[in-house]
């Protein structure tokens, strides 16, 4: 709950799709686009794009982007306009380096030797402020603040050993991966491929969908035919396009996407003993709970943490709830290991935003009331577990506490399903300064005081660690004559920075 409160999210999700078969497609590329990126909506909303081409010698590139939520950007008459389409690549963006305006929205374009190319990023990189200067030194103006342009103008220099008449994007691709080892899920498209790349660490998700034939009435005709593909932040976005998941694209790998189905080109390895870093948030708050990593489906996840939750932290109680909504696996699951109800003693007005003015004192001191309705009849008189998926600063969830005692609650003892947030992140997460943080404040030490609790549990690193690896399947790529065996792709591994203060990479500022 307080993790949207206080605007924490993940930087931006991307979306592209290629027909299959023969060209021009029926197949409506620039609306199973959007309905991806609306699929995407929780991983940005500040601004969003969508760039298509008709993937001919000469290709045609067409684009579109606004300031806003997916739907209000791209109206029929905008869709329209990026018809006739065969491929294309869309992007959702909530800043973390960069400021909120139209200059920084993605994709972005770029004239290289061998013609346009469009490039989406999610993530942050790590080492931007050499890299702009770097790019600046060889005399390459940049027109944005934000470090995704760097990655499209290093995508536009030229190899030392490339041909004048015959592009190798796979060179232009590892040179990039070797100036910069992490944050980056990329879609870059040229002509009349898609190629989705991984960063070596694998901190950003990236996964591959198969577009099935539906019938008028919505069922699927034939799952064995393809009638194109699809590549995404989260497999949440496929449902709502007919499309079925395949796999996630592994840390390091390079893929390419065509008219005749998904090749793996290269993996670029991380160097000898480090570990895959995927962000371990992405399973606590960022993704949709549906979307499935590393084999494993969120949801399931946030049971687990739930369930190891109650194991570490029990507490006598009546019964067991949730602040809507984000929690609500982890309250479940905590529930079921202790063998309590869950009952529900919120709701939440879900028309109420944060951008909702409160022009006098009152009304901001009621700032909780307008966004929840209050169960009493299901807790008064007793004593009940809160589950929250974590407490940043203390601001939200002590209102809420004082809510329900108003309301008759007994006790209130709260529980976090994920451990505390001490360290910022600097791979593509917007969290709050070390200072802000409530992990790293005198008050910490007297939390349940603090926020007007009788207990307050966070769940430890090692549980979090532990429920998130259970699930995990290994998955190794083996395609085209490439092994893997000297750097396991599906390696276990995640970042916990944000955590531990232990990052992947050595940062660079």
């Amino acid at each position: 709950m307080e993790l949207e409160e206080l605007g924490i999210r993940e930087e931006c999700g991307l979306f592209g799709c290629i027909t299959a078969g023969e060209w021009p497609t029926q197949l409506d590329v620039p609306h199973v686009i959007t309905l991806g990126l609306v699929g995407l909506q929780h991983r940005g909303q500040e601004s969003a794009g969508i760039v298509t081409s008709d993937g001919e010698a000469l290709p045609a590139f067409k684009m579109h982007k606004g300031m806003g939520l997916v739907n209000h950007v791209f109206s029929e008459e905008n869709l329209k306009k990026l018809s006739v389409s065969n491929l294309g690549i869309g992007h959702t963006r909530y800043s973390t380096t960069g400021h909120s305006e139209l200059q920084n929205c993605q994709p972005f374009v770029v004239e290289t030797l061998h013609g346009k190319i469009a490039v989406a990023h999610n993530g942050e990189l790590v080492n931007a402020v050499r890299l702009r200067r770097k790019l600046m030194r060889h005399g390459v103006g940049l027109s944005t603040s934000s470090d995704s342009e760097l990655i499209t103008q290093l995508l536009a220099f030229t190899p030392p050993l490339e041909e004048d008449d015959t592009p190798d994007w796979i060179a232009r691709i590892k040179n990039l991966m070797n100036e910069t080892p992490t944050s980056y899920s990329l879609l870059i498209m040229y002509n009349d491929v898609i190629y989705g790349v991984r960063d070596p660490y694998g901190n950003r998700p990236l996964c591959i969908g198969r577009l099935i034939p539906v019938n008028a009435d919505g069922k699927g005709k034939n799952s064995s035919e393809t009638e194109g593909w699809v590549i995404s932040s989260e497999s949440c976005s496929f449902l709502s396009i007919g499309a079925q998941y395949d796999r996630e694209v592994a840390p390091g790998e390079i893929v390419k996407l065509s008219r005749h189905g998904v090749q793996t080109l290269d993996i670029v390895p991380r160097p000898r003993g480090d570990t895959a870093a995927f962000c371990i948030f992405e399973y606590v708050y960022f993704s949709r709970p549906d979307s499935i990593f590393e084999g494993q489906m969120v949801y399931s996840v946030r049971q687990r943490c739930g369930r190891q939750l109650a194991i570490e932290a029990p507490v006598e109680a009546d019964l067991v709830s949730t602040v809507p909504e984000s929690a609500t696996p982890a309250a479940l699951g905590y529930a079921e290991q202790c063998g309590l109800r869950y009952v529900e003693v919120l709701c939440k007005n879900r028309y109420v935003g944060r951008t909702f003015i409160q022009p006098n004192m009152r009304l901001r001191q009621l700032g909780v009331a307008k966004k929840f309705g209050v169960l009493s009849d299901n807790f008064a008189g007793k004593k009940v577990v809160l589950v929250d998926d974590s407490i940043v600063r203390g601001n939200t969830i002590s209102p809420i506490i004082k809510l329900l005692r108003d309301s008759g609650a007994k006790e209130v003892h709260i529980r976090v399903a994920s451990p505390p947030i001490r360290f910022p992140c600097y791979m593509g997460i917007n969290i709050p300064t070390k200072e802000e943080l409530i992990a790293n404040k005198p008050e910490f030490h007297n939390l349940a005081s603090y926020i007007g609790a009788d207990s307050v549990v966070y769940l430890s690193v090692e549980g979090l660690t532990s429920a998130v690896q259970e699930g995990i399947k290994s998955v190794k790529v083996k395609e085209n004559g490439l092994s893997t065996n000297n750097t396991p792709v599906g390696a276990i591994g995640h970042c916990t920075a944000c955590l531990t203060g232990e990052y992947p990479v050595e940062l660079e500022w």
